[in-house]
């Protein structure tokens, strides 16, 4: 389980394509704390510690992952969102991330507003996913609140802390983002379903 509140950002350092799996190599500030087989989120994505050597370390995403996430969309010296699963007795500084990405969407407007930065997704609804105003939700594995909600669109405030040690100060207009919609939520909308 995560949080949503982004430890470091780690480098694409090389990509190895080995049947419908990819293997990653990340150089990170944290990979000495790192053990084999740790959870760590990429971009949200949680994906398993299979190596390490020195400040790398190299995870590997099976096609599950590369069809449902950005995870396919990588190159070598891109800059991903990191967080090591918590521990036990940690605060719950976000909300609860589970590391299983529902969705990708695509962020069609970033506005600066004098000191902050709005960003708005637009997503498929096909899958049944929602998002609810001031509910929680996970963007690039980054814990955020949802504003001005609608059926397949929803914005994001983003403050200067989060924009400055987040990927989200390189995030376009155009680019896609993986989303983990707030596991709460996913579990009333199922029951509503089911009652209906």
């Amino acid at each position: 389980m995560f949080t949503g509140i982004i430890e470091d950002l780690g480098i694409v350092i090389a990509l190895e394509k080995d049947k419908g799996n990819l293997h990653i190599t990340i150089k990170s500030s944290v990979t000495g704390e790192l053990k084999i087989d740790q959870s760590v989120a990429h971009n949200g994505v949680c994906l398993t510690v299979v190596s390490i050597n020195n400040d790398q370390y190299v995870v590997t995403a099976i096609k599950e992952t590369l069809d449902k996430t950005n995870i396919s969309e990588l190159k070598v010296g891109d800059i991903v969102n990191l967080e090591r699963a918590m521990k036990l007795g940690d605060r719950l500084d976000g909300h609860i991330v589970q590391g299983h990405v529902d969705q990708t969407a695509t962020c069609i407007k970033v506005i600066e507003q004098n000191g902050s930065w709005s960003y708005t997704f637009n997503y498929d609804t096909a899958l049944s996913n929602v998002t609810i105003e001031k509910g929680s939700i996970t963007v690039n594995g980054v814990s955020l609140t949802v504003v001005n909600s609608k059926m397949n669109e929803f914005s994001v405030a983003i403050i200067p802390y989060t924009y400055k040690h987040t990927t989200f100060k390189d995030l376009k207009a155009g680019g896609n983002v993986n989303l983990e919609f707030d596991v709460i939520g996913k579990y009333v909308k199922r029951l509503n379903d089911l009652r209906q």
